[in-house]
């Protein structure tokens, strides 16, 4: 009997079967646009061969207006149908189904040429869009038709209707977008026309026998957002319109509230689409912060939905779906929802991949595959940089020893778990304790390595890490003063009133760390309070009245960096608002531009800018040391004096916030090519 019967249980669609319950998620990844269609064949693939049921493509423009950017991918011609025929095939060939997700981003749109329901601009696009009259609807929904035919001749099992997260479709549901007095505004039965008219036309398109999947905005979290009846009466016009299944979307894009953050509880939404099921008769699918077979499993057997859709979990690891099946669950590469490296990417117009898998989206381009001579090879420090090193090189054949001073594997992962918010690091330290287990690779803790000890290894890789930067102010040995290695780890405390020098990401994370007592990550009722989400059923677009309503914070914190920008302007392009947003909710002060002038029994002293001007102190209790990194390069460097040449990874080679990214790609790659 398998341990998730309801994950991997078929549904049966009538006129074809889905191997189980699980659904790769529509992910834009940036692949289409480099038109290496081998490339973004094998992304598919590589993924279909893991034993997913049905995947989502990142969305295709129906038309150059409806793209999401200039040049976009899309179906426009018959090259386009050939390019993606050889996407199908390689799918098809490895015993999966693709469908194209079809996604007209109408205001979203960042370009000039942007269309919606009425000429209102966004607040996250410079570009105001056109209004579109009867002729310019009847384009949209005609070239949106034409892409799901497009999609049919060029081998695709399905489309996926986008009509949710704020684009094209979802801006004519609602009177927030919507201020049209004709047949396609002003009542809800004119608003919902344009999503009602387009899954017919595209089910005229396509036949009977097609998967349409239709992407519904369960709960907007915008101010005008649709009610919960408003909600239901579409889906049921939806399945009427001629919908194999409706899929899940929550939240708009421009929404003041995080929906798939690492912050985010897991499975944070799935009662929103529990509330659909029974509405309507075609299967129903939920989302959002679903990223092990456990929860999957769970989601399912609660009723929630027929099917799970996980998109960024099948970067971590196209096997998911195999692994689960195979009792494997532990060996799962767990998706953080770090952001990092996936959506960080997408809005920075760079191609996707994974913090913790790198070859994710580069899957003809870094190949790991057996050793041509197998080599001894030491690696020295087992946080994510070693870690990644010794994993993949055992992985090629090689004989690998992995050495820590530490106790315990993970390096500065074991620092970052501590923080609310970032609860699943433990399960990435989990699952590489899970790897080093089932491998061969010889495991010393407790134990310092010296340059005599790593003699005789073919390779030696110094992957050591970083160690607190002395920022020399005077009084900074005081007994007010903590390091935040000694806070995260348990070895000090801080009393009422806190000063944090150093608003980095480290800096950040400490504030919520301080100002937190019960993690709203691990509470998914306190983290809807905070956040301010309430049923729709209740209020429109599921915001509360009343906003967020944050738990009091349990220290006063002041956080302090000496540049004179906005705090937290190079945290991750999609997360860091959300740390801001989280640490205003929890009243804690944000200054820049101070320097550091001394700290004695009274707290910290600061004056600001070049001219030292308004002296002051900052009373506290303690004060934080956040002040940067430096690499450790000890090891490294005596190597060197002996005449032996190392490969230095991760931060011992550039100390740069914490970055795991930039680590664990780091050593992979080079654990490639030894």
């Amino acid at each position: 009997m398998t341990t998730y019967p309801h994950l991997l249980a078929p549904l049966d669609l009538g006129f074809t079967t889905l191997k189980n319950r699980v659904l790769m998620g529509s992910m834009h990844t940036g692949l289409e646009e480099t038109k290496d269609w081998n490339r973004v064949a094998e992304f598919y693939a590589e993924r279909a061969r893991g034993g997913v049921a049905l995947m989502v493509t990142g969305g295709m423009a129906p038309n150059r207006e409806g793209g999401v950017f200039p040049g976009a991918a899309g179906l426009f011609n018959d090259d386009d149908i050939a390019n993606h025929k050889v996407v199908t095939d390689r799918v098809h060939d490895a015993g999966g189904k693709i469908a194209m997700q079809i996604l007209h981003a109408g205001r979203y749109a960042y370009g000039p040429e942007c269309v919606s329901a009425s000429a209102i601009k966004s607040p996250i696009s410079p570009f105001p869009p056109k209004e579109l009259d009867e002729d310019g609807i009847e384009k949209q929904i005609a070239d949106i038709a034409t892409a799901a035919a497009r999609a049919q001749e060029a081998g695709y099992d399905g489309v996926e209707v986008m009509g949710s997260e704020g684009y094209f479709l979802n801006q004519f549901l609602v009177t927030h977008t919507n201020k049209r007095e004709d047949r396609w505004g002003g009542s809800y039965e004119n608003r919902m026309r344009l999503p009602i008219e387009v899954v017919k036309r595209v089910r005229k398109a396509v036949g009977d026998d097609f998967i349409v999947i239709y992407r519904l905005s369960m709960i907007d979290l915008i101010p005008g957002g649709s009610t919960w009846e408003e909600v239901v009466l579409l889906a049921k016009e939806i399945e009427k319109a001629g919908a194999t299944i409706i899929n899940t979307g929550i939240g708009w894009h421009e929404a003041r509230i995080p929906t798939i953050a690492t912050s985010v509880p897991r499975r944070a939404f799935t009662w929103v689409t529990k509330k659909l099921m029974g509405e309507v008769s075609i299967p129903v699918i939920t989302s959002n912060r679903i990223n092990t077979p456990e929860v999957g499993e769970e989601v399912l057997a609660d009723g929630c939905a027929d099917m799970v859709s996980m998109a960024r979990p099948f970067l971590a690891d196209p096997n998911f779906v195999a692994k689960a099946a195979a009792g494997k669950g532990a060996q799962i590469a767990p998706c953080i929802a770090c952001n990092q490296a996936c959506l960080d990417h997408t809005f920075s117009g760079k191609i996707s991949s994974c913090l913790v898998n790198p070859q994710a989206c580069y899957e003809t381009e870094l190949t790991i595959g057996p050793a041509a001579e197998v080599k001894t090879i030491a690696v020295v420090g087992a946080g994510p940089a070693g870690l990644s090193t010794a994993l993949t090189a055992t992985g090629r054949g090689h004989k690998v020893t992995l050495i820590d001073r530490a106790a315990e594997i993970g390096g500065q992962l074991n620092m970052a778990k501590q923080v609310p918010g970032k609860e699943e690091f433990w399960g990435l330290v989990d699952w590489y304790r899970a790897m080093l287990d089932d491998s061969d690779i010889e495991v010393k803790l407790n134990t310092e390595a010296s340059a005599d000890d790593l003699a005789g290894f073919d390779e030696v890789i110094i992957a050591t890490g970083v160690m607190p930067r002395d920022p020399q102010i005077d009084g900074q040995d005081g007994p007010n003063v903590v390091g935040y290695r000694d806070l995260l780890q348990g070895k000090a405390t801080a009393g009422d009133t806190v000063v944090i020098i150093g608003a980095g990401g480290i800096g950040f994370d400490v504030a919520e760390y301080l100002v937190t007592d019960d993690s709203p990550t691990e509470n998914l009722e306190e983290w809807l309070e905070e956040w301010g989400v309430t049923d729709p059923e209740d209020h429109r677009g599921g915001l509360a009245p009343e906003g967020p309503q944050p738990e009091k914070p349990v220290r006063q914190v002041t956080l302090l960096q000496r540049k004179s920008e906005k705090l937290g302007k190079r945290l991750g392009k999609t997360t860091g608002w959300i740390h801001r947003a989280a640490l205003k909710l929890k009243n804690v002060q944000m200054v820049g531009g101070v320097n550091y002038e001394r700290i004695d029994a009274e707290g910290l002293h600061v004056s600001d800018g070049e001219a030292r001007e308004n002296p002051r102190v900052l009373k506290a209790d303690t004060i934080v040391l956040c002040a940067g990194q430096v690499s450790e390069r000890s090891l490294a460097d005596a190597l060197i004096e002996k005449g032996v040449t190392p490969h230095v990874i991760g931060g011992a080679d550039v100390a740069a916030e914490l970055d795991a990214k930039r680590a664990i790609d780091q050593g992979t790659r080079l654990a490639a090519t030894l």
